[in-house]
């Protein structure tokens, strides 16, 4: 969609929207790239584009992860920044089933109770918010693949296990509790949570 325009989308400016809000990545891309468009022009024209993510592939040892905690009974939520419509177009197609195993989802990119997003912990308290137990933020556990959203769980008074790209400067990786290569070096039991049965 940039190159039409001249323009180049480096990782280093997805680096920084990685997990913001629709709206407010429009507002950073338009503004850093000089594109002669508001805010609603970028977003119907990257609209166009968001059929690719009908394909989208899950993270290794995500499955294997989410199965296990959902099997052992330990309540997990979604948080995720995408609009309810961009989930629906990522899982729809190949992850229904998985996804359905997650009680609790909220798209930061939809609902109005998210107010600002990621950086900042909105989308991690409300859904921490939905469970019934109304859990100590302490006591969440958020996995991220952003810095944004490892910012916005500590914001929220969150542990977070930080799964970055390959390519992120692993300098910007020091604030999470955790940082791993992969979801399947993943050990339950250094959290607290039931460890994987084989």
């Amino acid at each position: 969609m940039l190159s039409k325009y001249g323009k180049e989308y480096k990782y280093d400016l997805k680096l920084r929207l990685m997990g913001r809000q629709a709206h407010e990545s429009a507002k950073i891309i338009i503004t850093e790239l000089d594109l002669p468009l508001t805010v609603e022009q970028f977003l119907a024209e990257s609209k166009k584009g968001e059929k690719i993510f009908q394909d989208t592939k899950l993270l290794p040892g995500a499955q294997r992860l989410i199965e296990h905690l959902h099997q052992h009974k330990v309540p997990i939520a979604l948080a995720t920044s995408s609009s309810e419509e961009s989930y629906h177009l990522k899982v729809d197609k190949h992850h229904t089933e998985l996804f359905s195993l997650f009680r609790y989802k909220t798209f930061g990119g939809s609902d109005p109770n998210v107010q600002l997003g990621k950086p900042h912990p909105d989308i991690f308290l409300v859904t921490a918010a939905k469970f019934p137990d109304k859990p100590d933020p302490a006591k969440c556990l958020v996995f991220e693949d952003a810095v944004n959203g490892v910012n916005a769980a500590l914001a929220a008074g969150m542990q977070v296990v930080l799964v970055p790209d390959p390519q992120m400067d692993r300098s910007f990786t020091k604030e999470a509790t955790l940082v791993l290569n992969s979801l399947e070096e993943f050990k339950p039991e250094l959290f607290g949570l039931p460890p994987f049965d084989d």
